[in-house]
């Protein structure tokens, strides 16, 4: 596994937070979902290519700025699956509207606070504080520090264990939130790959194409399954919704429901390619474990 220049990493990932977050403060979906990937790649690189109480200051920063986009991002997730839902015809378009009234009100009861949140976020100073450790790490290992390399190797390896455990775990059937667990288990693995994969071998790039792969089938059935449930909530509510439209978004329901089957059947087909994949990092890591263990 190779790393690139760690100051150029760091750069890169800020330039990609900092392009986003305007746009993401004035409302725009797709640039609050650009600035949540940032700060996530930059939370996985920061271990990776630098240690010690700044370094781990700074990666708080940027988990509580990924924290409080979050669930605006999964809103705005749902209101496109609703326009997919509605241009399809497949779904009663009353329980569309029904719906996608009740998550625009919260997403603008949401939104103020991210405004806030974006406002106390001090970009320019958490990025001269970030490309200064990330430059006095550069200095303090050489290019090729054997430490350095197997600190990276090992944190990689711990993630596909993680990973492996939690896709047994899952097992074969539909547990919503044991595939959850593998979600974010998949997501952590893919960004420490992007760091030390970066201008790698093919190999690598198939690594994070399997894992991105996986994400995408997981991530879609959670968005759905999030729907779900705030559709069922809708109805629960006593007077929210007539019968008409109760029986609407049953409908609704029931064609969310499908699609996670299928595409949990894809994610099972993809099931072994994942554990192989896993198996491939765990034991690329065993030589050297057994390496030091020798030299104790």
């Amino acid at each position: 596994m190779r790393t690139p220049g760690a100051e150029y990493l760091i750069r890169q990932r800020v330039s990609a937070l900092r392009r986003a977050l305007p746009a993401a403060k004035d409302g725009d979906a797709a640039s609050l979902h650009l600035a949540r990937v940032a700060t996530r790649r930059l939370r996985a690189a920061l271990p990776l290519l630098a240690s010690g109480p700044k370094a781990e200051k700074l990666a708080r920063s940027f988990r509580r700025l990924t924290r409080a986009l979050g669930p605006v991002r999964e809103l705005d997730v749902a209101l496109l699956i609703l326009d997919e839902l509605e241009k399809s015809g497949e779904v009663p378009r009353a329980a569309v509207n029904r719906l996608r009234q009740s998550i625009a009100e919260e997403r603008d009861r949401l939104y103020a606070d991210v405004r806030d949140r974006i406002d106390d976020f001090n970009l320019e100073k958490v990025r001269k504080r970030a490309v200064a450790v990330a430059r006095k790490s550069g200095k303090t290992r050489r290019p090729r520090d054997t430490r350095d390399s197997e600190g990276i190797r090992e944190r990689a390896t711990r993630r596909a264990q993680r990973l492996s455990s939690a896709v047994e775990n899952a097992a074969g059937l539909y547990l919503p939130d044991r595939l959850h667990d593998v979600r974010i288990a998949v997501k952590k693995l893919r960004y420490t790959l992007e760091v030390t994969e970066r201008g790698g071998s093919a190999r690598g790039s198939a690594r994070i194409r399997t894992l991105k792969h996986a994400q995408d089938l997981l991530g879609r059935m959670h968005d759905l399954e999030v729907l779900i449930a705030r559709t069922r909530s809708i109805q629960s509510s006593p007077g929210a919704s007539t019968l008409k439209e109760s029986s609407d978004l049953d409908r609704l329901v029931r064609r969310l429901e499908t699609e996670c089957r299928q595409l949990h059947g894809h994610y099972m087909a993809a099931r072994p390619t994942l554990l192989a994949l896993c198996h491939r990092l765990m034991t690329a890591g065993k030589p050297r474990e057994r390496a030091r263990s020798s030299a104790a």
